[in-house]
């Protein structure tokens, strides 16, 4: 991949990422916010959902926990993903009060607060489960009844944890995720360099990436909105160009914007 770009005076009322077509894994109002950040520094985004979630094979714990929400019986619920959020939002979950909300890290707050809910807690340190669990366990030294949400897929660290420091947990699966396939032409973009940046934002995101698009160009910037996710990303056989320092959008985009725009692509190349 190219060097991060240098300061040149007469660009600098350009926009930063001006010509730059950049892929967005997710869709719904976090995608659109994405989207809209992205228009804001001059890129053009294309949006292309590669997951979605499915419901768990048993809805009825999931269903009455969502019931249970609304009724204020939790003082807390804790979401381990953007994708948790989806799920609520689909519910139109009402969250009281009463009820603090913890996200796993700033990527799943942001997705909390684009559908209209609040966030409380946010790990300072460690954007993880077990990050999550200290944090908690640090805040509420009395015994509360906790919900956590995960996918399927999630180890239950946080519940574990959680109980084992004396609180009341009651932990309910929310999700599968499920790989969306990108329609051709995206993937005849990707293929021939039309895209110049792909946004990794989850591994599970990271595993679409590395199967839809098999022959990424070494052009095309692959970008990993923190630590944790550039791993997973590793692990399933992505070349992690950049990785932002904060878990946020703002910091993923701002990496991105730290380089060059490697070509100019022909617009109406096939």
């Amino acid at each position: 991949m190219t060097n991060p770009a240098t300061s040149h005076p007469a660009a600098d009322t350009a926009k930063p990422l001006d010509g730059w077509r950049v892929l967005v894994p997710r869709g719904g109002p976090w995608g659109d916010s994405v989207a809209a950040t992205l228009r804001s520094q001059g890129a053009v985004p294309v949006v292309a959902p590669l997951i979605n979630f499915a419901s768990p094979g048993d809805l009825r714990p999931l269903e009455k926990a969502i019931a249970d929400i609304a009724t204020g019986i939790y003082d807390w619920v804790t979401l381990s993903s953007a994708t948790t959020v989806d799920v609520l939002f689909a519910y139109r979950a009402v969250i009281p009060s009463t009820t603090k909300v913890a996200a796993v890290g700033e990527t799943t707050a942001a997705a909390l607060q684009a559908v209209g809910y609040r966030v409380d807690m946010v790990p300072a340190k460690d954007n993880s489960a077990a990050g999550m669990a200290d944090e908690l366990i640090a805040m509420e030294p009395e015994p509360r009844h906790i919900l956590t949400l995960r996918s399927e897929i999630a180890k239950p660290v946080l519940t574990k944890r959680l109980v084992a420091a004396g609180h009341d947990v009651h932990s309910v699966v929310a999700y599968r995720t499920v790989g969306v396939p990108v329609t051709e032409r995206i993937a005849r973009d990707v293929g021939n360099g039309r895209i110049n940046a792909i946004l990794v934002t989850s591994g599970s995101v990271a595993e679409q990436v590395r199967t839809q698009f098999p022959d990424i160009p070494d052009t095309t910037l692959i970008a990993a909105i923190g630590p944790r996710t550039a791993k997973d990303a590793r692990k399933v056989g992505l070349n992690v160009d950049v990785v932002a320092q904060r878990q946020t959008v703002d910091a993923l985009i701002d990496a991105v914007s730290q380089f060059s725009l490697p070509h100019a692509t022909d617009e109406f190349h096939f």
